[in-house]
């Protein structure tokens, strides 16, 4: 049976969910979660939710979703206790040394795979499901073609859950840096400040970054017949009255009915909603944003919710069984197919006239007002045509509702083991030097001996394998959504026939394709490796070694333990989205910005925007990352990444780094010296 999962910042938004019909809530504690600014529950308040939700036959998720650092993970498995204690039906979890810890700790309680790992392919569900996760929430960006092949090439008890309503980001799903990077709150670590609403101009065009809402809800019935498990909305930071009006316009869709898609988009939209990518069709058309008119809607739209949220969405299903024998007591059995409980009432008596019949029956075991159930199926036992006055009718159906919602709200926790886990030592490597990064062959045309020469391996060539040998690692496409599939295979084929043995991933999805091809593994800052264990976890699925997140600072990078080398981006203009919708692209298309053009912010700052040429291109920072002459400590390497600059200005900046001397030109630290959040 499909899923709707609705989001629950808060009590109000949790009473809407239930009263408007979720078949389960997600929901974050007060830390480790991807909305910390939401209202949000303690671990202490769980245990009470979760006996509400299930009581109402709603399952509960928990998000643990963001980015830890070694010196949080005592407090991580703090929290994790009280989670497990509180009975929740899974966690959602994006760190992979989050979801190590999970498993060591509480190995029955289910994970599911954050949107924020990035998965968009069957590569990546695949990498999930051998990793332990029950469940893979697909990447916002994907088609329905897309979904319906990951779905072909997965195991059936792998489940996928797909964000069928809400706000839309720009950035690749996980691959945002954006508002880490400029403002020092990461959307990682759960405090995003959505910069990406802001005035960014390009071409002649206003907010070039902001995208419509999604809502696929229309085509809900595509997406259960596609074979997805849960329909997940968004709307953590939003209100109740947003959260019962979209879960119950998903309820009508479900039912065959047509959602009032006028109301959905007066409680909250961006100058309409797209469905750009599901279709794929992407284009300017997606994008839109929050005007006036939209939040005067609003706020009548908020008032005519009302009526969703009045009555309890009653979707547990009873049988009852009511049993009248002269000279004993009456009895009356409540099941709603787990649970069962029996009560006794008043003795039924000769009647006078008529029987108690079974009309009367029905009709006072159906009272379930207020109450998440109603009678689906009666069996009534009367053989000796008695009477049971409707007051010991109700009597009996009030005291079994109480013995049965006590039964449901009963909490089975999970089993979990409290002994700390023990971080990995750091094993120390001889320095491996610099490694060269180029987007293009020819900006490492200037002959020097640097430790590792990194090229796209689509670009390479029988000459430059000749050229770099054993040095050479072939970067593969840093995104790769399902649709690409066969240009991977062509790529790992071409890299197989040219003798290369060495890939950098930027993915877990493509790791998973390239470790199968049988290829030494390289990991790059893509991967977001925030942690020890995470970084042994990724050495467990094959790194050899593995470029630490950008957003972890020098400090946390120093105390870092695991044995495999570690490195940092050195140099180079950091990516902060990779994009799907490019916002370069103009109203007829593409054409004029000879795959590069620039997006220009408030105070006039220029961030670079590169295509590569499918449908696919990357955000840069206004200003390149140089630390040459202020490493952070604790590492093995660093990586030089060269973008748009000319050989001869690559050749610079390496010898300066080489020479650990300052920049002369403005540079920026990234977030490795400064405070975020």
């Amino acid at each position: 049976m499909v899923e709707i999962l609705a989001p629950v910042g808060g009590r109000e938004q949790l009473t809407a969910a239930l009263r408007a019909g979720a078949d389960a809530v997600y929901l974050g504690t007060q830390a480790f979660n991807a909305r910390r600014n939401a209202e949000n529950f303690t671990g202490e308040d769980l245990r009470a939710v979760v006996e509400e939700c299930h009581h109402a036959g709603v399952k509960v998720h928990v998000t643990f979703n963001a980015l830890i650092s070694d010196g949080e993970i005592a407090a991580a498995e703090a929290e994790m206790e009280k989670i497990a204690g509180s009975g929740v039906d899974a966690v959602i979890v994006q760190d992979l040394g989050v979801a190590a810890l999970f498993r060591t700790h509480c190995p029955a309680l289910p994970l599911h795979a954050s949107t924020q790992m990035a998965i968009h392919n069957a590569e990546g569900a695949l990498a999930a499901y051998e990793l332990g996760f029950r469940r893979v929430v697909l990447a916002r960006e994907l088609s329905l073609a897309e979904i319906k092949s990951i779905r072909s090439k997965i195991p059936d008890d792998l489940e996928l859950e797909v964000f069928l309503h809400g706000a839309l980001c720009v950035s690749l799903s996980g691959g945002c840096y954006l508002s880490g990077i400029i403002g020092g709150r990461s959307g990682n670590r759960g405090l995003c400040a959505g910069p990406c609403r802001l005035d960014f101009k390009c071409r002649g065009r206003n907010y070039v970054l902001s995208l419509k809402d999604m809502s696929h809800i229309e085509h809900m019935a595509e997406l259960q017949e596609a074979g997805v498990a849960s329909f997940k909305i968004e709307g953590r930071m939003k209100g109740p009255e947003y959260v019962a009006a979209v879960v119950h316009a998903c309820r009508e869709a479900l039912a065959g009915r047509k959602p009032n898609m006028d109301q959905l988009q007066a409680i909250f939209s961006r100058s309409g909603f797209t469905d750009g990518y599901f279709t794929d069709n992407i284009g300017q058309h997606m994008f839109g944003i929050r005007t006036k008119e939209d939040a005067l809607n609003a706020a009548s739209a908020e008032r005519e919710t009302g009526n969703i949220v009045r009555n309890v969405f009653q979707k547990v299903p009873l049988k009852a069984v009511l049993a009248l024998e002269k000279g004993k007591q009456s009895t009356l059995t409540l099941s709603d197919g787990v649970n069962t409980v029996t009560v006794e009432g008043d003795e039924p008596i000769v009647p006078r006239d008529a029987p108690t019949s079974e009309e009367v029956v029905r009709k006072n075991l159906s009272k379930t007002g207020g109450t998440p159930y109603f009678l689906s199926e009666l069996i009534y036992h009367n053989e000796a045509g008695l009477m049971l006055p409707p007051s010991a009718q109700n009597a009996l159906r009030r005291a079994a509702l109480e013995g049965l919602s006590a039964l449901r709200r009963r909490v089975e926790p999970w089993d979990f083991d409290p002994a700390p886990v023990k971080l990995p030592q750091r094993v120390s490597h001889k320095r491996q030097g610099i490694w060269l990064r180029a987007m293009h062959p020819e900006q490492l045309d200037f002959d020097e001996e640097a430790e590792k020469i990194l090229l796209p391996g689509e670009l390479l060539t029988p000459e430059l394998v000749e050229k770099y040998g054993d040095r050479l690692i072939a970067t593969l496409p840093e995104v790769n959504f399902e649709a690409d599939s066969a240009r991977l295979t062509a790529i790992l084929e071409k890299l197989k026939g040219l003798g290369v043995g060495d890939v950098e991933v930027w993915n877990i999805g493509m790791l998973h394709a390239a470790k199968a091809a049988g290829f030494r593994i390289h990991g790059g800052a893509g991967l977001n490796i925030y942690n020890s264990l995470a970084l042994a976890e990724y050495q467990r699925l094959g790194l050899v070694d593995g470029v630490i997140s950008f957003e972890l600072s020098a400090r946390d990078i120093e105390k870092l333990g695991g044995t495999i080398p570690r490195g940092i981006m050195g140099y180079g203009r950091l990516p902060l989205m990779r994009l799907r919708a490019c916002p370069g692209k103009g109203p007829k298309g593409c054409g004029k910005c000879q795959g590069q053009t620039t997006l220009t912010d408030r105070i006039g700052a220029e961030f670079p925007v590169s295509c590569d040429g499918r449908r696919y291109s990357t955000l840069y920072n206004t200003l390149p990352l140089y630390v040459g002459d202020k490493e952070p400590g604790g590492i093995d390497y660093a990586v030089l990444s060269f973008t748009f600059e000319t050989a001869a200005e690559a050749e610079k900046i390496y010898r300066k780094y080489l020479g650990g001397f300052p920049p002369r030109v403005e540079r920026t630290r990234g977030l490795y010296y400064r405070e975020t959040k």
